[in-house]
């Protein structure tokens, strides 16, 4: 085995750790694991007082739809472009991603009033991806993603005071305010941040997966990169052990079409993601439309748990630019982000689809919208009065028993903890 190799399975091992824990577990049955998952996986749903008042909200009378971009498929059959929904579903949908891009234009707005600092990556514009993702999962599946990973954490059940909380470093954040914008992180629902190397999450995701496997565990992970990393070489390296052990990965490429500031088509030979894991199938899938997504997911859970790892490529958008150091205008024309949001918004093609099946009336849509809105404006104010982490906080959470280790600051006479 090279030194390269040997270090790669070193980090897909420590990707099992993270769900194993420091010591292996024992293999239990399917049957113990899924009456466990009952017990304990937090129910999906729909959260909303307006949409509680909504009668349709709780209407499970199955609607059929043609998903209208056909997938394009890799070394495997496309899914069926039918796909059968439901009143509540797609409620929660319009609602969820609402209340995910309202959150993302806030910490816009409190980002430039200094309230957050440091880096920031916003998702909107990406929301179906994280909503249709969600539909085809349970808690019992995995979460790795990228520094983007504000409404990845809502999507797994984590709330916006979570979130605000963390990116102003309150210790009301889901990472007690140390980790920031880049640092989301759920345990107990098994989202594993919020990584902020590029591609570092790709190993790490087949080790989760690898985990899964040896505790038998009836779930996959999803390891999530942009299109600026997708030729980063541990993908590829990390493709080809999920291949040769058969683990229960998805690899998910949300295609924005520009990693930070450089088009695709310069930073890639071929653009065509969803064919480059080669020997690993893969899948293209429009990721402006949360149905789509959905499909392209359970299609892909279920072969995953059969054959071992599949890619899907996201074709989707970001509205803001990279981070908030960067405008977004000057790679790409304001007619060009325009003209997505007017022809591929995902929450408005949710909207249109509510109204075209007369699901819901615009004033109830309007009641899920002020809703959303009070809610984010509710936690930033409780972000806000959440205090800063105690200075001893830096030293904490670094090993699991610290053992009397001593910690010394730059100046040993003013700052020294003992753990």
């Amino acid at each position: 085995m090279t030194s390269r190799s040997s270090a790669m399975r070193s980090v897909a091992l420590k990707g099992a750790s993270l769900l194993l824990g420091s010591r292996a577990q024992p293999r239990l049955s399917p049957a113990i694991h899924a009456a466990a998952a009952a017990a304990t996986a937090p129910a999906r749903n729909i959260t909303s007082v307006a949409a509680a008042a909504i009668p349709a909200a709780s209407d499970e009378t199955p609607i059929p739809v043609d998903i209208a971009v056909p997938f394009k498929g890799h070394r495997i059959e496309p899914p069926s472009t039918s796909v059968t929904t439901t009143p509540k579903e797609l409620i929660k949908f319009f609602f969820d991603m609402f209340l995910m891009r309202r959150l993302e234009i806030s910490s816009d707005s409190l980002y430039k009033a200094k309230l957050i600092r440091g880096f920031c990556h916003l998702y909107d514009g990406q929301e179906a991806v994280c909503v249709g993702m969600e539909a085809g999962l349970t808690y019992d599946d995995c979460i790795i993603t990228s520094y983007r990973d504000h409404c990845t954490h809502i999507g797994r059940g984590g709330t916006v005071l979570e979130v605000i909380a963390e990116l102003m470093g309150r210790v009301a954040g889901c990472s007690k305010g140390k980790g920031g914008s880049m640092h989301m992180y759920n345990k107990a629902t098994n989202f594993y941040g919020g990584n902020g190397i590029v591609g570092a999450q790709t190993p790490l995701g087949a080790g989760l997966a690898f985990g899964q496997k040896y505790s038998n565990v009836p779930g996959v992970t999803l390891a999530m990169y942009g299109d600026g990393a997708a030729n980063q070489g541990q993908l590829f390296e990390a493709m080809n052990i999920a291949g040769l052990w058969d683990l229960p990965v998805i690899y998910v490429c949300e295609n924005n079409h520009y990693g930070m500031g450089t088009a695709e088509w310069r930073a890639a030979k071929s653009p065509e993601f969803y064919c480059r894991g080669d020997y690993v199938p893969g899948l293209k899938v429009d990721g402006m439309d949360a149905l789509a997504v959905k499909q392209a997911v359970s299609y892909a859970k279920a072969h995953a748990l059969k054959n071992g790892p599949i890619v899907l490529e996201m074709d989707t958008y970001r509205y803001h630019g990279h981070s908030m150091s960067d405008p977004g205008s000057t790679y790409r024309t304001r007619e060009e982000i325009s003209g997505v949001r007017q022809e591929r918004d995902p929450i408005e093609r949710i909207r249109k689809l509510l109204l075209a099946k007369e699901v819901v009336t615009t004033a109830e849509l309007k009641s899920l919208e002020k809703e959303a809105k009070a809610l984010v404006e509710a936690d930033i104010e409780k972000a806000k009065a959440s205090p800063f982490p105690d200075p001893k906080e830096l030293f904490t959470d670094t090993f699991v028993n610290p053992k009397g280790t001593e910690f010394y600051g730059a100046d040993r006479a003013v700052t020294h903890v003992t753990l």
